[in-house]
């Protein structure tokens, strides 16, 4: 009898990826919030082996808020370095060690492979939290494209979102039109007629016309919608307006150091992004007594001498992280409820990253390169992405202050 298989798409990137263990420069059992599903956490409440069940009981708690059948409980990691205390002698999965892979979580048995279900079809990527997986996604100079496979039922990795666009329920919400509106995005971000920051201007100001669309209840326009665009970038009709954007490299550098000081000072840091931190302010020499001015100063010209130059023939990098981002959380509907929202999430990501690199560069000038870039987004992504309360609290931040708008969001975006 032959296996039962389901449907598969993903980038063709995954074909290559293969975990390359003790070469690594990081490691997944620690330094971040390690979820385990309710399967295994069951699974784990009986587990035959007597001291093991002891340090499970003791190491594994449930989760109260905002759990599901997929974040139902954690790992309480180790204080004093942040590292899983399932760890043996050998810095060895105990419990794979004694038992196999399949008494692993869906977590620790698919990572830094992701995997959402989108009407019944297993959509994988790669999480560029893992440095291997980060080089294999960010440096393909070609644009990224994707494939239709099958694989066998059995494989267990479902650890994202489920999502069905085709029940009736969702027939007058913007989830109906998903399919569209995913290849629109991608197509977008991947139209190399117009800069990385200019695809990501024209993004805003689409997604703060589908909000209003949704708003108003008139999801059918929404094909109208994605036309016109497609319509005016081809023309190039956005390209006046493309130009009024001023640069404020300043106010740039100001808000998104102090969304990245939230994140340092609050505990709890990986040591590589720690030293990528500590690089950029150096770079762009940011000392307690320096001037705004003239940190300011340093900041262009950290950008315009090295960081500019460097990723002039290589922006590739940028686009392949804000395509895969795309897909692997299902944009523009993961996350908060207004799809604005979430593309300003996705700008301060990627304003963040454009940042840190800037100052990067400022410090290692011609010899600036590729495996800075790498460390700085993989070690940003573990650090960053992964945290579900530092991303609610920048777009609190960003409310507060009232920086959640499109002219602010080009502002960020321009340069």
């Amino acid at each position: 009898m032959a296996n039962k298989t389901r449907k598969v798409l993903q980038p063709q990137y995954m074909k290559k990826f293969h975990c390359i263990g003790a070469d690594c420069e990081e490691t997944c059992c620690g330094g971040w919030r390690i979820v385990i599903d309710k399967n295994t956490f069951q699974k784990y409440r009986e587990c035959p082996d007597k001291d093991l069940r002891k340090q499970l009981k003791q190491h594994v708690t449930r989760i109260r808020t905002d759990a599901d059948d997929t974040n139902y409980a954690k790992i309480k990691l180790n204080p004093d370095d942040g590292s899983c205390p399932l760890l043996d002698g050998d810095k060895l999965c105990s419990l794979q060690r004694k038992f196999g892979e399949e008494f692993l979580s869906l977590t620790c048995t698919a990572y830094p492979r992701l995997t959402n279900i989108v009407n019944g079809v297993s959509e994988k990527a790669l999480t560029v939290s893992c440095p291997e997986a980060a080089r294999i996604v960010l440096l393909n100079p070609e644009v990224m494209s994707f494939d239709e496979t099958e694989e066998d039922a059995s494989v267990r990795n479902t650890n994202g979102k489920i999502m069905e666009t085709d029940d009736f329920k969702l027939a007058h919400t913007g989830l109906r039109y998903f399919w569209e509106l995913r290849i629109f995005v991608i197509s977008l971000l991947q139209n190399r007629a117009y800069k990385l920051w200019q695809r990501m201007v024209i993004l805003g100001l689409f997604c703060r016309n589908l909000d209003q669309l949704i708003s108003e209840g008139k999801v059918p326009a929404i094909p109208k919608l994605i036309g016109t665009y497609l319509d005016h970038l081809d023309s190039g009709v956005f390209r006046d307006e493309l130009n009024t954007i001023p640069n404020e490299f300043t106010i740039q550098m100001k808000l998104m150091k102090e969304v990245a000081d939230q994140r340092i000072f609050s505990g709890g840091v990986n040591l590589r992004y720690y030293e990528c931190f500590a690089e950029f302010l150096e770079g762009i020499q940011y000392i307690s007594e320096s001037k705004v001015e003239d940190i300011g100063k340093n900041y262009v010209e950290a950008y315009e001498k090295y960081y500019r130059p460097f990723m002039e023939t290589r922006e590739y990098i940028m686009e392949n992280y804000l395509v895969n981002d795309v897909f692997s959380n299902l944009f523009p509907f993961k996350g908060g409820k207004q799809v604005f929202d979430n593309y300003v999430m996705f700008v301060v990501n990627y304003s963040m990253i454009k940042l840190l690199l800037i100052g990067m560069a400022g410090l290692h000038k011609e010899k600036f390169n590729t495996d800075h870039v790498i460390k700085l987004i993989q070690s940003f992504a573990k650090v960053i992405s992964h945290d579900e309360n530092f991303l609610k609290g920048v777009i609190e931040l960003l409310k507060e202050n009232n920086f959640n708008t499109m002219p602010y969001m080009a502002i960020l975006l321009k340069s």
